[in-house]
């Protein structure tokens, strides 16, 4: 019997690199997905491989670039022939200050977290409903609920429209797919080392737990969404952000 196989966008650090080890850990196939970074991506890949008996595959695509995304998932069926998980994760944020963003650098997110997702998600639904089964997790954030830091607008309004996403394409490939979306709040990733001491204190001091997650929390919750435990959860929009509040 073959085993299942997952596409992980941006899984070469961070949240994405935490679920490829949590997949490879289950038995779980794995593509990571890298846009830069190529030495990153080849090093998480040799762990793998050292660590765990499944197949790890990397592959170098910008999720914001249609040709891209086709090559990408061509080259996934060729090896795999199928694809049974897709965590759309891969992500950029460019905060400057609101008024002085650029058309360049507000678009260059939402080509990312937003078109990406897009991209992604429909080349690999025409595949789950070929399929008739899979399971698509986006990542979103708090910022797309309400989290608002104007520095972030571009980042907000991409990661709102994510949550879009999810509720049309779980729509779209119901029944047999499932299509969910988690919101993490502050989470230890590089995204988020550009931040100072003093601002990193304030916002634990919003957050009940008061601490930032460490990318594994996430992926043990997309590991969830993942299983078979979750074979009635669809269309939801789920918080993993340790309690945080808005002053």
């Amino acid at each position: 019997m073959s085993r299942m196989v997952a596409l992980v966008t941006g899984g070469n650090r961070g949240i994405g690199k935490a679920c490829c080890l949590d997949f490879a850990k289950a038995g779980v196939d794995v593509v990571i997905n890298y846009c830069h970074h190529k030495e990153e991506a080849e090093a998480l890949a040799k762990e793998i491989n050292e660590n765990y008996k499944v197949e790890v595959l990397t592959i170098k695509c910008d999720v914001s670039k249609e040709e891209e995304v086709e090559e990408m998932i061509n080259i996934i069926m060729d090896k795999f022939g199928g694809i049974d998980i897709l965590v759309n994760n891969a992500g950029v944020a460019r905060d400057s200050l609101l008024m002085d963003k650029s058309v360049k650098e507000f678009k260059r997110v939402l080509d990312v977290n937003l078109l990406g997702t897009y991209l992604v998600s429909k080349y690999v639904g025409k595949i789950m409903m070929s399929q008739k089964k899979g399971k698509i997790i986006n990542i979103s954030s708090t910022n797309a609920i309400d989290t608002y830091y104007p520095e972030s607008c571009d980042y907000d309004a991409s990661k709102a429209g994510v949550i879009s996403l999810t509720h049309n394409f779980a729509r779209e490939l119901a029944p047999n797919i499932t299509v969910n979306c988690i919101c993490p709040g502050w989470v230890k990733t590089d995204m988020n080392k550009e931040l100072t001491v003093e601002q990193v204190n304030k916002e634990k001091r919003r957050i009940l737990l008061e601490r930032f997650a460490d990318a594994k929390e996430i992926s043990q919750v997309v590991m969830f969404l993942a299983s078979s435990k979750a074979s009635y959860i669809n269309d939801s929009i789920i918080r993993v952000d340790g309690g945080k509040y808005n002053d």
